[in-house]
């Protein structure tokens, strides 16, 4: 998850843009929790019709929004808007919907309390998420940071011979600085950053790397890398054999060690200290306990091979983007990350993730649908200039979620949430 000396130019001048770097530094730091007063959302374990209504006046006064569409005063009739979106349509598949939190964020973009949409089935869930993040606004919030980002296409080019494979990147390297004039010709967002060489015997992958403004990017590196391969072919004096636009190799809804070791869609990091006092009272067990499982459970991931080390990245990643409107098969390559989890010399616990392939977006795919669209505006990440905040919300989201089920797994008390929250009452 290395990044180079130019990319991380590029990102502290992207951040300069905002405001002073030295700025940015101290307003990233865990704020006085005396300064939070994020209110709390009304009966967090009442299912009553009376609970649901008060949450919802709750947050349409608080975010100064409605939210008839996901509440139901409102209901989807005209289908024509689903083009673009599925093909022979027939309903709506109903996931119910909850919030989380208040999580507090201190981040680039994202900054103060937010109440996450998360759509799922599993129950435990949000109260687990909402638990870590009470944990963490009783200490001043999460630091989350967007720090990178890129989407890839790796057409690959399979040639009779190791010779013309070499006249065939001796070519794309002298003209090259051309490309980005064919991608614009297809695409107002679409910047190629990046043009990587793979070779394998007589055959090479060409790995594309795109920024795609506020959209998720897939489609539109899609679109423009099929350009610019038609243009390849069109003025290369070598000529492939084969040819296909997506080698397999760039990680697009896949867990795989290209996406850990390098950026898909945006990077993000998020830290949290939780002192002492707030594990023992809100966590219900103590750091060291934390720590200790944290520890031992990293040895078994290994063991099983897993690609990064966490507990469940997937459960509110895949929550967050039903509800808004992402591209739920990305998770697959989403969850891959690290958490981390130690005792301070104070005897506090320091708890930090890293999302190194957070494919989300606020423009395009599934972000303009009624239910998903309210969503993003509960989070105030509609429109363009909002995917990085979104990235950060989900980043601190994700990190409230790890402390939780480390601390009830570290604590005894995973069964007992479940048997509370996640079971059926007989009837």
């Amino acid at each position: 998850m290395s990044t180079s000396t130019e990319r991380a130019k590029k990102l502290i001048a992207q951040f300069s843009k905002i405001k002073p770097f030295e700025q940015i530094l101290e307003e990233i730091k865990q704020k006085n929790p005396a300064d939070l007063e994020a209110k709390a959302i009304p009966g967090p374990i009442s299912w009553t019709e009376d609970s649901r209504q008060k949450r919802v006046a709750f947050l349409e006064a608080e975010k100064n929004i409605s939210l008839d569409w996901i509440c139901g005063k409102k209901t989807f009739t005209d289908t024509e808007d689903l083009r673009g979106n599925i093909e022979q349509y027939i309903g709506m598949t109903m996931v119910p919907t909850g919030v989380a939190g208040p999580v507090s964020i201190n981040g680039t973009l994202a900054s103060g309390d937010y109440y996450v949409p998360m759509a799922t089935t599993e129950g435990a869930l949000i109260a687990s998420y909402t638990r870590g993040a009470r944990a963490t606004r009783l200490c001043g919030g999460v630091t989350s940071v967007c720090l990178t980002e890129a989407v890839q296409r790796a057409p690959v080019f399979r040639f009779n011979s190791l010779s013309e494979v070499g006249k065939f990147m001796q070519w794309l390297l002298e003209n090259h600085s051309s490309f980005q004039d064919i991608i614009s010709q297809h695409s107002r967002f679409a910047q190629l950053q990046d043009l990587r060489l793979n070779m394998e015997g007589n055959q090479v992958l060409v790995i594309l790397e795109y920024t795609t403004g506020d959209a998720a990017g897939q489609n539109m590196a899609t679109i423009c890398t099929d350009a610019l391969c038609r243009h390849i072919l069109a003025n290369c004096p070598t000529q492939p054999k084969e040819w296909y636009i997506e080698s397999n190799y760039s990680g697009d809804k896949k867990a795989t060690s290209v996406s850990f070791s390098t950026v898909r869609g945006k990077k993000v990091t998020a830290e949290a200290l939780i002192t002492r006092d707030v594990v023992k009272n809100v966590l219900s067990t103590v750091p060291e306990s934390i720590a200790q499982y944290w520890q031992t459970s990293s040895v078994a991931a290994v063991q099983s091979g897993s690609i990064g080390i966490q507990g469940h990245f997937a459960n509110g990643l895949t929550a967050i983007f039903l509800a808004c409107g992402q591209d739920v098969a990305c998770v697959a390559e989403a969850y891959v990350g690290i958490t981390r989890m130690e005792v301070t010399k104070s005897g506090d616990l320091y708890v930090a993730v890293t999302l190194p392939s957070l494919l989300v977006g606020t423009v395009g795919g599934g972000t303009g649908l009624p239910t998903q669209n309210e969503c993003l505006k509960l989070l105030d990440c509609q429109g363009p200039g909002s995917a990085r905040k979104l990235a950060e919300i989900c980043g601190a989201t994700v990190l409230c979620g790890e402390l939780s089920i480390a601390a009830a797994l570290a604590g005894g008390h995973f069964s007992k949430a479940h048997k509370i929250f996640g079971r059926k009452k007989k009837s």
